[in-house]
C-alpha cells in the first residue's frame, strides 16, 4: 500500500525531490546541480533549494543524516517511501504547458517606446554571452552522465532539449539583429 500523498508539495518541492533522486544529495549539491543544468528549465533561488529539503523532511518526504564534509559535517538527504510515492504520482500526471519567463521578449516588445533600435539591440545581444555560458554548462553536464547510469537515458533527453532551447534563442537573437539593424519599414 502506498503512503498517503499530501497536497503540500510545490514545483520547488518536486524539483528538490527530482534532484535528490536515488542517489541522495546535500543542499549544496542541489544548488550545484541546479546551477549546472536545471536552471535552464526551472528557475528558483538558491535559498529555496537550501530551505526546501528541511521542509520536505518535516513533512516526511525525505530523511537526513549527517555525513563528513571537506571542512565540517554536512546534511545529506534521501527520499523516503512517501517522497518516492509522491514523486512517482506527480511524474505520471500530464505536465502543464511550459511557462516561459523571457525578459528579452518583453524588452523587445517595448521597442516602440525605447525608440532607439541600436541601443535596444546592444542590450539584447548581451544574451549571447549567457547562451555561451549555458552551452558550456550543457557540455560539462553531458560529461557527467556516465557516472549516473541509472539516470543517463533521461538526462540525455533533457540535455538535448536544453541544447535545442539554447540554439533557438541564438537563432532568434540573430533574427532580431538582422531586423533591428535595418531601417524600419
Amino acid at each position: 500500500m502506498e503512503p498517503a500523498i499530501a497536497d503540500d508539495l510545490t514545483n520547488v518541492s518536486y524539483l528538490t525531490l527530482v534532484l535528490i533522486g536515488d542517489g541522495g544529495a546535500s543542499p549544496h549539491e542541489l544548488v550545484d546541480m541546479h546551477r549546472r543544468g536545471a536552471r535552464i528549465y526551472y528557475s528558483v533561488a538558491a535559498s529555496r533549494l537550501y530551505a526546501e529539503p528541511k521542509r520536505l523532511e518535516r513533512l516526511g518526504y525525505v530523511r537526513s543524516e549527517k555525513r563528513p564534509g571537506k571542512t565540517r559535517e554536512r546534511t545529506f538527504y534521501t527520499l523516503t517511501a512517501r517522497g518516492r510515492a509522491a514523486l512517482r504520482r506527480w511524474a505520471l500526471e500530464p505536465p502543464a504547458f511550459p511557462r516561459i519567463h523571457n525578459e528579452a521578449v518583453l524588452k523587445l516588445m517595448s521597442g516602440d517606446i525605447v525608440g532607439d533600435d541600436r541601443q535596444l539591440l546592444q542590450s539584447l545581444l548581451q544574451l549571447r554571452d549567457e547562451i555561451d555560458v549555458e552551452q558550456a554548462k550543457r557540455r560539462e553536464a553531458r560529461e557527467r552522465y556516465e557516472a549516473i547510469p541509472h539516470r543517463r537515458r533521461y538526462l540525455l533527453l533533457v540535455h538535448r532539449l536544453g541544447v535545442r532551447l539554447l540554439d533557438v534563442h541564438r537563432e532568434w537573437l540573430d533574427e532580431v539583429e538582422r531586423e533591428l539593424s535595418q531601417p524600419p519599414a
